[in-house]
């Protein structure tokens, strides 16, 4: 797989998880945790066919700590996520999940997954910067404000889960524990963060409200475990074989541009110029990271090629 065809994949990926908040909110007010619990068994399920066919699709010692810990950052994220909705505003954790991407940079440094230059992190701020714009845009539009409390730090908590996530995946296929197969590493960090975030939900969360659940919020989870966890968290796997955390985590920055072309469809009033600030440093971002990674790999590639020759 060529570092182009990774990075048309987490475009998809970007457009998928922006299309789900909107499939999320016409959903009945259920167990959140149990609700994506229920999730990631879908997608599970979804995995199955393709992961136990693959090579490595069995645990073993190497691996099951990796896995363990992605699947702890998992459950750490939506944790954290669906405790701060009740403490902190939306803008502000939509401020503080722009931190990702350059977390992840600075943990892809620090396990030797990430290489020290000046290109990438300039790119992952340029988009951090126009996701902030747009955050601000969304709060000029809908209203809200930026706060800074215990409901913001237990989120960054989270963001820094969120981040680590890809690292550990990069640095286990590096260090031999992880199988090439995306669907296996996908399958069962998916299974242990489901697990972990499954038996957090059934400590604090009414098992019982789960029956009042319509057939819409079933198809609709169906829906979001298929697409939205399965497809979504497979291109990532995918992408991690070519790609660097930080540029992948960079394509989050899509999500509100995403939010924001589905928020002009619903309210076409909502369009104004306000928006166009943070659309643009955002595109930029992306076209940027997609240059500096493509011509990268071909320059790789030349270097290899000279290297066979001599």
């Amino acid at each position: 797989m060529t570092a182009r065809t990774a990075h048309l994949g987490m475009l998809l990926w970007a457009a998928l998880v922006g299309l789900s908040f909107p499939a999320v909110g016409l959903m009945s007010e259920l167990p959140p945790m149990l609700l994506t619990a229920l999730r990631f068994a879908i997608a599970c399920l979804g995995l199955w066919p393709l992961a136990h066919r693959a090579e490595g699709f069995g645990l073993t010692r190497r691996a099951l700590p990796v896995y363990g810990l992605m699947g702890l950052c998992l459950a750490g994220f939506f944790g954290a996520m669906f405790w701060a909705a009740h403490h902190a505003t939306a803008l502000s954790m939509a401020t503080l999940h722009v931190t990702v991407p350059l977390l992840a940079y600075g943990l892809g440094l620090g396990m030797r997954v990430e290489r020290l230059a000046w290109r990438l992190p300039a790119i992952l701020a340029l988009g951090a910067a126009g996701a902030l714009a747009l955050a601000w845009a969304e709060a000029l539009v809908r209203g809200g404000q930026v706060r800074f409390g215990e409901g913001e730090v237990v989120f960054f908590a989270g963001c820094f889960c969120s981040a680590l996530y890809p690292v550990l995946s990069k640095w286990g296929l590096n260090a031999g524990r992880l199988p090439a197969s995306a669907a296996v590493r996908t399958f069962w960090s998916l299974g242990l963060g489901g697990g972990l975030i499954g038996t957090l939900g059934v400590l604090v969360e009414p098992v019982s409200r789960l029956a009042a659940m319509a057939w819409s919020d079933a198809v609709l989870l169906i829906y979001l475990g298929v697409f939205s966890s399965a497809l979504t968290f497979w291109l990532m796997q995918r992408a991690t074989l070519v790609l660097t955390p930080g540029a992948i985590t960079a394509y989050g920055y899509l999500v509100p541009f995403v939010s924001m072309l589905v928020l002009f469809l619903r309210a076409p009033q909502s369009l104004g110029w306000v928006w166009l600030p943070g659309s643009l440093m955002v595109l930029m971002a992306i076209a940027l990271l997609l240059r500096h990674d493509t011509g990268g790999s071909k320059r790789d590639a030349c270097a290899s090629a000279r290297t066979e020759a001599d």
